[in-house]
């Protein structure tokens, strides 16, 4: 069975009704980046940082898996498929894929401060201080901020590298640690990259579909089944 690897970026959920901090200056819903989502920022004022990914995970629970999420599932019908997503919601997992590595974290988890291993499923939307794990810390989101390490990339890196299709869709690969990840694609891999804008002269070695994810990765998917 041969196996694809496919690396998924906020394009992928645009269509679902999810936005990031790109989609408008650096600003996430009227806060600058940098006041909601780094160590410093939860240092400083950690109930603000709990409010914002409060109402990001609300907004996800409330949105639905568009028709490429769909799509991407329906590639296991044929294939070995391992999705590597920069993105935090479930929307890959509800739309029924089942290999979904987050390299940024995943919203509806929250970890403990003293000791990272220490990670919870969050059966409702809202978490407020006070909330602690087990060894009596203050829970915090189970997000990878700007300025803390990318743990997950290193289970990412062999994934790329044993494939033998590699999708990329919905991101500007201006992202790192994510973005290296296609330095690890063999030059016998076949390389396809979805999103409307295209892509940079760095990786013109990608076929490009120049689609929105919902209209690409359907196209693409029923041409590879």
């Amino acid at each position: 069975m041969k196996k694809i690897s496919i690396l998924t970026g906020a394009g992928m959920s645009a269509e679902s009704g999810l936005r990031t901090f790109r989609d408008s200056d650096g600003l996430w819903e009227s806060h600058n980046v940098y006041d909601v989502a780094t160590p410093e920022a939860w240092q400083r004022d950690p109930e603000l940082v709990l409010n914002f990914y409060n109402e990001r995970r609300r907004q996800v629970r409330k949105a639905k898996p568009n028709k490429a999420h769909l799509a991407l599932a329906k590639l296991e019908k044929k294939y070995d498929v391992h999705i590597i997503t920069q993105n935090i919601d479930d929307l890959h997992e509800r739309g029924g894929s089942t290999q979904v590595l987050h390299l940024h974290g995943e919203i509806n988890k929250v970890r403990s401060t003293v000791d990272s291993r220490l990670i919870y499923e969050l059966d409702h939307w809202e978490m407020k201080l006070g909330d602690k794990c087990e060894k009596g810390s203050q829970l915090r989101p189970h997000i990878v901020w700007f300025g803390e390490p990318v743990p997950m990339i290193e289970k990412a890196i062999p994934i790329v590298k044993t494939a033998d299709i590699v999708i990329v869709i919905g991101t500007s690969l201006g992202v790192y640690p994510a973005a290296g990840l296609v330095n690890y694609v063999t030059p016998f891999s076949k390389k396809i990259y979805i999103d409307p804008k295209g892509i940079t002269e760095n990786n013109n070695n990608f076929k490009v579909i120049k689609e929105k994810a919902g209209v690409g990765v359907p196209t693409l998917v029923n041409k590879l089944l």
